[in-house]
């Protein structure tokens, strides 16, 4: 049976504020309704590899108080964080934070990871996405046009793929593109196709 026939038993639940992982949950098809807390502690250990920082967090999201919990709901929820190296950069707090991001990403290859978690009463499941992002060099006023006009201060790594400076500025991607914009739809699909299947028989 088709997945989201399957998951019509469940109440879907996209623990997430954010606009792209509605638009893209929306697009697999998936009827779902959201419920987040904006103010998630999203500090952690910086001695944890980066993809186990971003499924602690999103199973931080899912295991919040504030939702609305049932026997048959469903949670996804997921975090996205970008790396160069060892450094991780979150979201922006102001311009000056962004601009100093996007500049330490100009001319270089950055990781991008999404960690996700699927949550059932009865089951649990983590898993995360790792992508590849190359940008070109990025001039002052790129990035100064970019932060005015598109004020990336709730992505992480500062800025969105789907918009102008993903257009302009980057070079070459290696990974899944929907990871980038904090969504591994094809990873959360068959995570879902396998909850669904531990659960329905």
């Amino acid at each position: 049976m088709l997945l989201n026939n399957l998951l019509n038993k469940y109440d879907v639940i996209l623990a997430s504020q954010s606009p792209r992982r509605s638009q893209l949950l929306q697009a697999m098809g998936i009827n779902f309704r959201v419920s987040a807390n904006p103010n998630i502690d999203e500090s952690y250990n910086s001695t944890l590899h980066p993809a186990e920082i971003a499924c602690r967090i999103a199973q931080k999201k899912a295991n919040d108080n504030t939702i609305m919990f049932h026997p048959n709901s469903l949670i996804i929820a997921a975090d996205t964080i970008v790396c160069v190296n060892d450094t991780i950069y979150g979201k922006p707090k102001n311009y000056h934070e962004a601009f100093n991001t996007l500049s330490a990403l100009s001319g270089k290859e950055h990781t991008v990871i999404t960690g996700i978690c699927i949550k059932t009463a009865k089951n649990l499941i983590l898993d995360s996405e790792t992508s590849y992002v190359y940008f070109n060099q990025l001039s002052n006023d790129d990035i100064a046009y970019y932060i005015n006009n598109y004020k990336p201060f709730d992505k992480a790594g500062a800025y969105g793929i789907q918009e102008w400076i993903g257009y302009t500025s980057i070079a070459k991607i290696n990974g899944c593109f929907y990871n980038i914009m904090g969504l591994p739809t094809a990873l959360l699909y068959k995570q879902l196709n396998l909850i669904s299947r531990m659960e329905n028989g």
